[in-house]
């Protein structure tokens, strides 16, 4: 079975109701499709020592990690808001650890949704790559 955008949607816009969000009363919800068509989510979690909050997107990767997922083809994130938001600098560099992945931007409150490639989102990222270019340069400096 392939997953539908509309799935997709429909899944981080369900599980945005399970947000915890106390302090900004801002739920947001995600949803990752994974290379087999699983569907992995994840809702906002805040804290009172507000560097411990986490976001949807990074629960939905960190839980699908614990699942044994590794690649994504898509990611859906459903705000309440009447325009679709963009994941945040560290959510970006945090998706694009797996590579890149197509970002689906919705509202709860329409049918607004925005698309585009992560790549586009984070331009000249800091991927895993650069960090085995360093370790192959440092093992020719090393001869």
């Amino acid at each position: 079975m392939t997953v539908s955008d509309e799935q997709l949607l429909d899944a981080a816009k369900e599980v945005m109701k399970h947000a915890y969000c106390p302090y900004s009363n801002f739920p947001v919800g995600a949803a990752l499709l994974t290379v087999d068509d699983s569907i992995i989510v994840g809702a906002n979690c805040e804290n009172a020592s507000y560097g411990g909050t986490i976001c949807a997107e990074r629960n939905a990767i960190t839980t699908a990690l614990s699942k044994g997922f590794r690649k994504f083809r898509a990611i859906a994130i459903v705000l309440e808001l009447d325009e679709p938001g963009s994941p945040c600098g560290m959510c970006r560099q945090f998706l694009i650890e797996f590579g890149n992945c197509r970002v689906l931007m919705g509202s709860s409150k329409n049918d607004k949704v925005l698309e585009t490639p992560l790549v586009d989102l984070l331009p000249h990222a800091f991927t895993p790559a650069a960090l085995d270019a360093h370790k192959e340069e440092s093992r020719e400096d090393d001869d």
